[in-house]
């Protein structure tokens, strides 16, 4: 970013927001529908063929998921696996849970962007353009789910993350972990329908499944939903988030950051533009310092 675009910046930030150009303002003209995919827990066998399907899709590190014995204990996704698959010891015997991106309809990693690298599709996944992050990491701290990890290790660090494969979308395709599975435990599909689908099982079948439909109010509402034989505490899943989504409560946040991360170094920037203006003209008129040497 030159000195000119800096101070534009800085003046729109001044103005009282962020700039409004590039994906965001795209993400403000959403669809009457999103896109999301529907996880039945009880269906799920541990195979992570998820997976594997996800990391040859995305380039990354390809587990060995007959020999790894990853399952011994929980983890986390990474900078390299955008998704795993946990295993749970509850009440009902074991559980496997996938864990990934849960693409919140009004997503805290986006809102808290500053240059809009960030952003929500029209479609409904949140992706990011890694050519605009700034390194901040903003977006970490403000997921909820404690999904976006950085690439710490690397010269060109970036925030990766699960993008619902937002290009295989683009190309007609499903996401790959959801063509990967062989149980059906993952469904694709638009909110409303898969909403109905899994109001019909938990209502068709109540001894089989607690009666929370997770995703649907959490955090304001997310991409992906849950299905679960046992209370969601039991499975890893924060229960304390609340119905608001998670911009309401980073608003006043946004309003001081940028001002300190833009309007102070842009009055810095322009005292000392103004500074190195005022000695270009008095050194043009022969102005010297008092005292100063001939």
């Amino acid at each position: 970013m030159d000195r000119r675009q800096f101070f534009i910046t800085s003046a729109t930030v001044a103005a009282g927001g962020m700039p409004t150009n590039g994906p965001r303002a795209e993400s403000a003209k959403e669809p009457k529908e999103f896109i999301g995919v529907l996880v039945d827990t009880t269906r799920c066998i541990g195979c992570r063929s998820c997976e594997v399907a996800c990391s040859v899709a995305n380039g990354n590190f390809v587990p060995d998921v007959k020999t790894d014995n990853a399952l011994a204990q929980v983890r986390d996704t990474s900078e390299k696996q955008y998704t795993v698959v946990n295993r749970f010891n509850t009440e009902k015997g074991e559980v496997y849970v996938k864990r990934q991106c849960m693409h919140c309809w009004q997503a805290a990693c986006v809102a808290m962007c500053l240059v809009n690298a960030m952003f929500k599709t029209k479609e409904g996944p949140v992706t990011w353009n890694g050519d605009k992050c700034l390194g901040c990491r903003f977006c970490m701290v403000a997921c909820p789910f404690d999904i976006p990890k950085a690439e710490y290790l690397s010269w060109n660090p970036r925030i990766m993350k699960c993008t619902m494969c937002y290009e295989r979308l683009q190309e007609g395709k499903r996401p790959a972990c959801v063509e990967a599975c062989p149980t059906d435990t993952l469904m694709f599909g638009q909110k409303r329908e898969l909403m109905e689908i899994a109001r019909h099982r938990v209502y068709s079948h109540p001894d089989k499944y607690v009666h929370k439909i997770y995703g649907e109010h959490e955090a304001g509402g997310t991409g992906w939903l849950y299905l679960s034989a046992v209370p969601f505490e039991q499975l890893g899943f924060r229960t304390d988030l609340g119905t608001t989504p998670y911009p309401e409560y980073t608003k006043p946040f946004l309003v001081s950051v940028p001002l300190v991360l833009f309007g102070v170094p842009a009055l810095l920037l322009g005292l000392s533009e103004l500074t190195d203006r005022k000695k270009e003209v008095r050194e043009s008129e022969g102005w010297t310092e008092p005292g100063a040497s001939e």
